[in-house]
């Protein structure tokens, strides 16, 4: 079994398959990295908000990567939304975070605001966006940019262990969104073993055992920062306040038939905290939720 590791999308990838099949993983999430980054002026992404057309010419890659943004933001209910890229540059998230160590601030949790549940933005601005595979572009209000943040690594995970599934049982992770995919030659029940990290000791919350899916965690550690003002800030935003949201869990992992939507509803329970974020787990596919304190809490289907 080939098991390999790499920095791209700001984060570490990890595939593990049976055998190459001819497939270069590492070049195919440079060519999406390439695509979908919005740190680079000149990527397709960067491109369209750049564009001050309302209708703009898209290549393939990219709006089938802005109608996996676009599928979250419906699962969610508006929570995972992929227009929050002024709320994610006034926050301190201009520039790419690559560097910063998941989880140094964490002592620092203590200091940050009130917990309290995120809601969707009432504007709902995702809704004005429209991709037309047929035509060959995507129509939005002219000025409205788009981050496509998690959702693009699930959907680089999907991607990737599609192509490598067809050759030999595999598993891709990129950046906490995984996809594992089950060959028919594999024996019946044959199960990856995947290990929840938790955000405080670095150590394993909780194992699952999936044989073929999507698992994604979602959580405020890997991007964790100190805002102007001197107060915490990270990445995922609120979209009603255009804030960080704080809500009492630091991690939440989530399973689904696809990375893209596990990803969707590890974000959006977390966004909802506890409460609702249990429900939201429970009536899915189940997960696991990581709070402030470090309590651990497997949800079941």
């Amino acid at each position: 079994m080939l098991d390999n590791s790499f920095p791209t999308m700001g984060t570490m990838a990890r595939v593990v398959r049976d055998g190459d099949g001819g497939i270069d993983a590492v070049a195919m999430f440079a060519e999406i990295e390439r695509r979908l980054t919005r740190f680079d002026p000149t990527s397709d992404l960067s491109r369209l908000n750049a564009d001050p057309r309302e209708c703009v010419p898209a290549p393939p890659m990219l709006r089938a990567a802005v109608g996996a943004a676009l599928r979250a933001a419906r699962l969610s209910g508006g929570l995972v939304d992929p227009t929050v890229l002024d709320a994610l540059r006034r926050s301190g998230y201009a520039n790419s975070r690559a560097h910063v160590t998941p989880g140094a601030l964490l002592p620092r949790l203590e200091s940050a605001p009130p917990r309290r549940p995120a809601r969707p933005d009432p504007a709902a601005r995702w809704r004005t966006i429209e991709v037309d595979h047929a035509a060959g572009v995507i129509r939005r209000p002219p000025g409205l940019e788009l981050d496509l943040g998690g959702s693009a690594k699930g959907w680089a995970a999907d991607l990737v262990a599609t192509r490598l599934g067809r050759h030999g049982r595999c598993a891709v992770d990129c950046g906490g969104d995984l996809r594992v995919v089950a060959c028919r030659r594999a024996r019946p029940g044959a199960a990856w073993e995947v290990r929840v990290r938790h955000p405080l000791t670095g150590g394993s919350a909780h194992t699952l055992h999936v044989r073929e899916g999507g698992v994604a965690t979602s959580g405020i550690d890997a991007r964790l920062w100190v805002g102007r003002r001197g107060e915490l800030a990270h990445h995922l935003i609120d979209p009603a306040t255009g804030e960080p949201a704080w809500t009492g869990l630091l991690t939440v992992t989530a399973l689904a038939a696809t990375a893209v939507e596990a990803e969707a509803l590890a974000k959006a329970a977390l966004l909802l905290g506890p409460t609702e974020g249990r429900r939201l787990l429970a009536a899915k596919h189940g997960g696991v939720l990581v709070y402030d304190d470090g309590a651990v809490e497997p949800v079941t289907r």
